[in-house]
């Protein structure tokens, strides 16, 4: 979130959604998950290029079967040796949740298989719980997978070593060479959503009203109406989602507007969402968020003790501070806090 929208706290950071590298078996730093890993050239290796052992190129899945129900571990076969040119999917079983956005992030639970040896390197459900990530801090495979596929899905990818850990030199402690295709089954869990999905809520009179033109709100300030005293959180729109924990990061648009003259101070509608840990943002949001569930859209009036404290400090006087300030905001996810 923005430096306005932070409570001021003596080290406050944006949460860093984790990579597959963080997850997996129990062995320490194998690093044998689809998460990058830092280039490794010729030059700088000790060793030689291993070579992976020839594969006659797959066109399509037909061959590897995945057994068990979605929400399951699934168990999965690969007639090794087996190799692919390009990255290819397959939707085992589809979901009717969000779509998972190029640019977006996501939760799943997986298993990873080497196509070379048709033996697991890697998966989440020993650990007992899915893994959240940014498609952006995944080898390019994976993100090409699960791409534009929706929640609730089981995904069969398979990737060639281009899209996997070629740039990297392979990854030898997970047994996994240069030039080999990885295979994975995937059950999407979760993504945030693109903007707040459930069922309207009529606000009540005397509030601040709310009209949206496409993607961006308007907010009208109610003519000569004094300044709440006391905070106000009126849903717009009930979300369905699972509830908002005191520890969890959520991910949010929203516009801010004080309430004195109506003047926008800041928004991220029409722009990337955005993800911050609740507790290090302001009592506000801390005690409006907390319970609430994703896809709800909120209307949030917030008296100036409870948004932007003085910070005289500040290289850049925030415009808000001391002001009762108007939120409106799209809860598009939750997760727990790192």
């Amino acid at each position: 979130m923005t430096r306005r929208l932070r409570a001021l706290l003596p080290a406050t950071l944006a949460v860093a959604l984790i990579t597959l590298s963080a997850c997996g078996s129990d062995a320490p730093d194998t690093a044998a998950s689809p998460g990058p890993s830092p280039t490794v050239t010729a030059a700088e290796s000790a060793e030689p290029t291993p070579t992976a052992e020839a594969t006659t190129s797959a066109t399509d899945l037909e061959g590897i079967t995945v057994e068990g129900a979605p929400g399951e571990e699934p168990k999965v076969t690969v007639p090794a040796p087996f190799g692919v040119d390009e990255t290819i999917n397959r939707v085992i079983t589809p979901g009717d949740g969000p779509v998972v956005r190029e640019d977006g992030s996501v939760e799943v639970h997986y298993v990873g298989i080497n196509g070379r040896t048709g033996e697991p390197f890697d998966d989440s459900w020993s650990s007992g719980a899915p893994v959240q990530f940014s498609l952006a801090q995944v080898v390019p495979g994976f993100a090409k997978g699960l791409a534009g596929e929706r929640v609730g899905s089981r995904v069969l990818i398979a990737m060639p070593g281009k899209d996997g850990y070629d740039s990297s030199g392979g990854n030898p402690q997970a047994g996994i060479e240069v030039g080999d295709t990885l295979v994975f089954a995937v059950d999407i869990t979760d993504a945030p959503l693109e903007r707040a999905e459930g069922d309207p809520v009529a606000p009540r009179a005397g509030l601040p009203t709310v009209e949206f033109d496409g993607d961006k709100p308007k907010v009208t300030i109610p003519a000569g109406a004094a300044a709440p005293t006391e905070l106000i959180v009126q849903p717009l729109i009930q979300g369905k989602g699972k509830p908002v924990q005191a520890t969890d990061a959520i991910t949010a648009r929203y516009q801010a507007v004080l309430w004195k003259d109506g003047s926008v101070v800041d928004d991220t509608y029409g722009g990337a969402a955005e993800t911050e840990l609740l507790s290090a943002l302001i009592p506000a949001w801390q005690e409006a968020l907390k319970d609430k569930p994703v896809g709800s859209r909120l209307l949030i009036v917030s008296p100036p003790d409870k948004a932007y404290p003085a910070d005289p400090g500040a290289r850049k006087p925030n415009p808000a501070a001391g002001e009762t300030v108007v939120y409106v905001l799209d809860l598009l996810h939750t997760q727990p806090g790192q």
